[in-house]
């Protein structure tokens, strides 16, 4: 375990480091230069061009459902997106090798955001528009097309469409955010009872996440190209914009040290985002405050969720600098901020937990060039990992009832 602070040298040297690099390298997460393939890895509002009209969504006819194993194991128990196809695949971690994967459903493009209701319904945010998946059957049942114009239809990392998504506490809507290239994006309300979009809100650049507070009445959009979380009320759509941005938001488009994703703090209702694996900006989402607090992996950092006893989990994909920066990790932060940080082999994206907390799944997908076709499985308490070889770039995972 280490819980060193990062030293003022340290951070200069990573600062100075950066800089070349956001010159040098405008890739990944710094400019959003439209990527070529299904590879993959950000409130100011610039006004935005208006977007190239969205071609036609597939229909939402229900998909072949995926045959269920022929042993007599349970149903699987996960759900993993697969950022460089067009499906979800399903997961039985109990496993191991090439048997952990159980078989996939279409959905749409390049699939990035998940959730999954306590009736098995599946919610994701592809590039053509929302799938619904039944889990229980493993087929698609519908295909909700986005109101947002988002131009054509495409992969990679920079691609339109959905991104972040979240259920609300009581299931009657989806919330997902819609990235437009080249401006700010929004966030989508579907109405899960009928099916269709019912409001659209405007948010910041590239909606990597979408959180909901747990009363349901605030929804926070991280927007990482925009340096800053939108909260949005519920009750009115009124929108706020918080700038989080600890290394300031010098380099704009081309920077690395953005916000990526955001956990809510079950204790007060706090929001946590990591970066660099030096600093963790707490955020009050009432007041606006954002306080900084020391972390301690030293590497960039992507994915996070908790538990509900405050334990914080984050990602960290691997170096931007490998003469300056660790390698790719998952820090498991206590409440009280001390942590212990588990090596990972290779790039990963996003985690989730076990309902028992005692194992986390870590995505090998990554949004930009160096993710892999897997999972990570990891027993929290003894930091040991066993990588299985499922999906395509798996990027969101989620837990199935």
């Amino acid at each position: 375990m280490t819980d060193r602070p990062p030293t003022p040298a340290h951070r200069a040297g990573r600062t100075a480091a950066l800089a070349v690099l956001a010159t040098a390298v405008l890739a990944g997460c710094g400019q959003a230069t439209p990527a070529p393939a299904p590879t993959s890895s950000s409130a100011t509002t610039a006004a935005v061009p208006a977007p190239a009209p969205a071609p036609a969504p597939a229909p939402a006819e229900a998909t072949t459902p995926v045959p269920a194993p022929a042993s007599a194991s349970p149903a699987p128990a996960l759900l993993v997106t697969d950022f460089g196809a067009d499906t979800v695949t399903f997961v039985d971690p109990s496993r191991t090798g090439p048997a952990a994967d159980l078989g996939s459903v279409r959905v749409g493009t390049a699939p990035y955001g998940l959730a999954v209701g306590p009736d098995g319904t599946a919610w994701v945010a592809t590039a053509e528009g929302v799938a619904v998946v039944d889990t229980r059957t493993r087929a698609r049942t519908a295909l909700i097309p986005y109101e947002t114009r988002t131009g054509p239809v495409t992969t990679g990392e920079y691609r339109g469409g959905g991104m972040g998504i979240a259920l609300s506490p009581d299931g009657a809507r989806v919330y997902v955010g819609v990235n437009v290239p080249g401006g700010n994006g929004t966030m989508e309300v579907v109405d899960t009872a009928t099916r269709k979009v019912v409001r659209v809100v405007p948010v910041g650049r590239r909606p990597f996440d979408v959180d909901v507070s747990g009363d349901g009445r605030h929804v926070y959009v991280t927007d990482h190209d925009s340096f800053d979380v939108t909260t949005v009320d519920t009750g009115t759509w009124a929108t706020r914009r918080i700038e989080v941005a600890p290394y300031g938001t010098k380099g704009g488009l081309g920077s690395w040290l953005k916000p990526h994703y955001t956990a809510v703090r079950p204790s007060d209702g706090a929001l946590l985002l990591p970066f660099e694996g030096e600093r963790l900006a707490v955020v009050d989402p009432v007041s606006g405050r954002v306080d900084i607090e020391p972390m301690t992996a030293d590497a960039h950092q992507h994915g996070v969720t908790i538990a509900p006893d405050g334990t914080l989990y984050v990602v960290a994909t691997g170096p931007i600098d490998p003469a300056v920066d660790a390698g790719p990790s998952l820090t498991v932060r206590a409440p009280d901020g001390t942590e212990r940080v588990i090596p990972l082999d290779g790039p990963h994206e996003s985690v989730t937990l076990s309902p028992d907390g005692r194992t986390a799944y870590v995505s090998g997908g990554f949004t930009r060039e160096g993710g892999w076709d897997g999972l990570t499985v990891v027993d929290t308490a003894t930091g040991a990992t066993v990588r299985l070889p499922v999906g395509h770039l798996p990027l969101a995972v989620a837990v199935l009832p």
